[in-house]
């Protein structure tokens, strides 16, 4: 492709850019995201945007403001001339997305967490090696953790475990009795009632688990004959009623918060040799099972033949309340038999000479730990069967937590076996010939890039000696990039917001193992939290943090350049510390358009009365290079955005209250501009901004 030039207009700067098509492309990937776009998910990181997106954006950035854009869209890429910035890299997305299309891209983040995970899924992966590690490991390692995820079916005969199933105790505050913590006896249920209303049920007198069916209250328990109400446990809300004294008290009264809480080992779902699954309860021999777990693991512990996780909490608001319920340290988010398997299946992971595919297989284990932990839960059937400890974006203790096989069945969920193939090989294939998907369902999606490369460049170009096509990764703090003046085409982004979730505080439950085969120094901290991330739940300590990297892309990027990035809020604090942020370090927005963002039904959104599914991109100039861009009035701005509300329904999306509101914000900071290139001071911008805001929200 011959160079573009980064002077004229481009399409993304217009209202010709066709953000609603992209949304169709989002809606799409939205629902399988790890499925279609694979190469972002071999680890867990928050508020992951789509690759559909960001494509359209890097295309935006790039393309004239006459292009065809459907069509360049599908098209092989190589803008070999330009080079691309992510500050805030998070998963990489940015970043992959750059290198699909031929960019040079330099993605920096300050959570180690973030960097590791990118650094491996874009780096060297030898499908053949890998397969041969994982084979290895099978046989060994493999052989040992599914010894310890064995029974008996339901006819004494011996059969694979493909679930555990744990419940919190807690002491009576009145009379010190143990009570089980279930908020119902129903313990499992399926995905879709309607079509299939089976559920298993627990009995409360002599722990029997039966099958009843959903919407029946009262039971009578086939084995004791027990009559209960089948909706009606122990718990409900933050409150527990004692079945000895009948005593109603706060949870936390219950909890001794310098001691993690007991849990009891109930039940188990088994695979029987006729390859059925069968619910049934936890059996002495299963009790003993567990009991040498413990004993083994101090043994193993003891010689040195396995390393565990030796970091501690710290106190923050995501972590708050794991720290309420007495857990201390991050190997008291595991039971004893997850932490034998996982320090088994760690040490031999670690032992891999191959480098790149030991790291590989590491990311793979990290990636592991969020489905097999004391938070995770059971989602039932129908569906993938553990629900991930940060399905809530919080650390929620988990009161009816799910063990699961953690090497796996060919039935199992969340397993290291399953996620090898389900994640990790399908990454490998992803990277060999990646596709992009169809806005129309069962159209089949097109080859549309170059392979990856699978390099990651070593060094930091720091002297500005900046490859082709070459990707290049930075942990810390992006208000101080180490890169010349003016030596970046585009800034494409989607930075953190004013908001109570600290990826840092989440992050170190996989740092606290991560850091156990790190040779680096700078990776031996007590945690990843930095006084610099921008993340803050004050809008001015939000606003100034936010200011500083702006300002420090503004110096990297060249006169002609673009900085764009994606950003939603429902909270009018969180529009202010954004403008004054974008003001402050000396841009201006040139246009806004909406885009799906999230999948709908994401858990944080499903709770909300009016969920934000759209994100705004904002399009931004350096003002010093638009000093003739004209202003629009209000009244240009608030028809702009009617136009882009109805292009949305036409393109057939259903917008909440908060949807027509965030675009509405987007279309007011394109109002925003310098008083003759100097500045407002930050008063001024404030009332502004809380004027103008009530202006499009009346």
């Amino acid at each position: 492709m011959k160079k573009m030039a980064m002077n004229k207009l481009r399409l993304i700067e217009t209202d010709s850019f066709p953000f609603e098509f992209i949304s169709q492309l989002a809606e799409r990937e939205s629902w399988r995201k790890e499925v279609h776009r694979p190469i972002y998910y071999l680890h867990k990181w928050w508020a992951k945007r789509l690759g559909s997106v960001f494509r359209g954006i890097l295309l935006g950035c790039t393309l004239p403001e006459d292009s065809d854009f459907k069509s360049e869209f599908y098209r092989t890429h190589s803008f070999s001339d330009l080079t691309i910035l992510d500050p805030f890299m998070g998963s990489g997305t940015t970043i992959g997305e750059a290198h699909k299309l031929g960019f040079a891209a330099l993605g920096r983040d300050i959570n180690p967490v973030a960097v590791d995970s990118v650094r491996v899924a874009l780096g060297p992966m030898d499908r053949e090696k890998i397969e041969a590690a994982f084979a290895q490991l099978s046989q060994s390692v493999g052989e040992k953790i599914r010894g310890l995820y064995q029974s008996t079916d339901s006819k004494g005969r011996k059969c694979d475990i493909l679930y555990y199933f744990w419940v919190m105790n807690v002491s009576c505050s009145q009379c010190n009795h143990s009570i089980n913590l279930f908020p119902s006896w129903i313990i499992a249920r399926n995905a879709y009632p309607k079509r299939k209303p089976g559920v298993q049920v627990l009995c409360p007198s002599c722990g029997a688990i039966f099958p009843g069916i959903h919407g029946k209250k009262n039971e009578i328990c086939p084995s004791c004959k027990y009559n209960f109400s089948s909706h009606d446990g122990t718990v409900s809300g933050a409150k527990a009623t004692c079945n000895n004294c009948t005593h109603t008290f706060k949870i936390l009264d219950g909890i001794n918060p310098s001691k993690r809480p007991e849990f009891r080992l109930y039940g188990k779902l088994i695979l029987n040799q006729e390859g059925e699954k069968e619910y049934l309860p936890a059996i002495p021999s299963d009790h003993a099972a567990y009991k040498r777990c413990s004993e083994q693991l101090k043994n193993e512990v003891a010689k040195g033949a396995i390393k565990l996780p030796t970091l501690t909490l710290e106190k923050g608001y995501n972590t708050r309340q794991a720290m309420n319920y007495g857990f201390r340290a991050w190997r008291d988010f595991f039971n004893d038999r997850q932490l034998l398997s996982l320090g088994w299946l760690h040490a031999g992971i670690s032992a891999i000479p191959e480098e790149s595919t030991r790291d590989v297989l590491l990311i793979l284990f990290s990636s592991v730990l969020e489905f097999n932990n004391l938070f995770a839960s059971y989602k039932g059937e129908g569906t993938g069967a553990v629900r991930h400890m940060f399905a809530h974006h919080i650390l929620k203790p988990e009161r009816t937590p799910i063990e699961a096989n953690l090497w796996g069945t060919t039935k199992s969920s969340g397993s290291f076996s399953n996620l090898f193939r389900s994640r990790l090989l399908r990454a490998a294939e992803y990277r060999n010939a990646p596709t992009e998907l169809n806005a129309k369902n069962g159209d089949k999606a097109r080859l549309a890039s170059s392979p990856f490369t699978g390099k990651v460049e070593p060094l930091w170009p720091s002297k500005g000696a900046i490859s082709p096509r070459a990707i290049y990764l930075s942990c810390g703090d992006s208000a101080a990039i180490d890169l010349p003046g003016r030596s970046v085409d585009l800034i494409v982004t989607d930075p953190p917001f004013f908001d109570n979730v600290h990826y840092s505080e989440l992050a170190d439950f996989f740092y606290a193992w991560q850091q156990l085969t790190s040779k680096d120094d700078s990776k031996k901290a007590l945690t990843t939290r930095s006084i610099s991330e921008v993340q803050d739940s004050d809008s001015e300590g939000f606003a100034k943090k936010l200011k500083g990297v702006f300002l420090e892309c503004s110096r990297v990027l060249k006169d002609n350049g673009l900085l764009v990035f994606t950003y939603h809020h429902s909270r009018e604090e969180g529009w202010g510390a954004l403008i004054k942020a974008i003001l402050g370090a000396g841009f201006i927005v040139i246009n806004s358009h909406p885009v799906k963002s999230e999948m709908s039904v994401a858990v944080p959104k499903s709770q909300a009365k009016e969920p934000i599914q759209l994100d705004i991109i904002l399009v931004c100039r350096k003002a010093s290079s638009c000093t003739d861009w004209g202003k629009l009035s209000y009244g240009e701005a608030s028809d702009r955005a009617r136009a882009k509300i109805k292009r949305m329904h036409q393109a057939g999306f259903r917008l909440s209250k908060n949807d027509l509101k965030i675009i509405s914000h987007g279309e007011l900071l394109t109002t925003l501009k310098y008083a003759n290139g100097v500045e407002q001071d930050d008063e001024d911008i404030a009332s502004f901004v809380n004027a103008k805001l009530l202006f499009f929200t009346t």
